[in-house]
């Protein structure tokens, strides 16, 4: 797009007067040019800290080359993909939950049957107790 026969085309007038000035001002236009594009790209990569964000894109792509399945896409429906992405997480922590309310349970069955016990026991001593007492009066 910036051919020096469009360069021409703009300053048909300064060309026909002097050819040998004009290509000297459009090399050094073009070489302006590239030297600040080549500048403007540099701060730009230094601003946005764009080559080590490119590195590790590289390094996401390479790793990806490894899988065998697809990557996720959005369905479309914002409905169903919180809740594909949920659904895992919720089963996980369902199973997590009834694993601890399983535990606590037999804790408890544990608990009662040692009160249970110990009721028994206490009963046993009373009766233990009541008799001595009687046999004492």
């Amino acid at each position: 797009s910036c051919s020096y026969q469009r360069f021409v085309n703009c300053y048909r007038c300064f060309y026909k007067l002097q050819p040998q000035l004009t290509r000297s001002i459009y090399d050094q236009f073009v070489s302006q040019l590239q030297a600040s594009i080549k500048e403007e790209i540099q701060e730009v990569k230094n601003e946005g800290n764009l080559e080590e964000l490119f590195s590790s894109l590289d390094k996401i792509v390479e790793e990806a080359k490894d899988r065998e399945e697809p990557a996720w896409r959005p369905s479309g429906s914002p409905e169903d993909d919180v809740r594909s992405s949920l659904a895992p997480f919720l089963l996980k922590h369902r199973s997590h939950l009834r694993r601890a309310l399983r535990d606590r349970q037999q804790e408890n069955s544990e608990v009662a049957e040692a009160v249970l016990v110990g009721r028994h026991r206490i009963a046993e001593l009373q009766q233990l107790i009541q008799a001595r007492q009687q046999a004492w009066q």
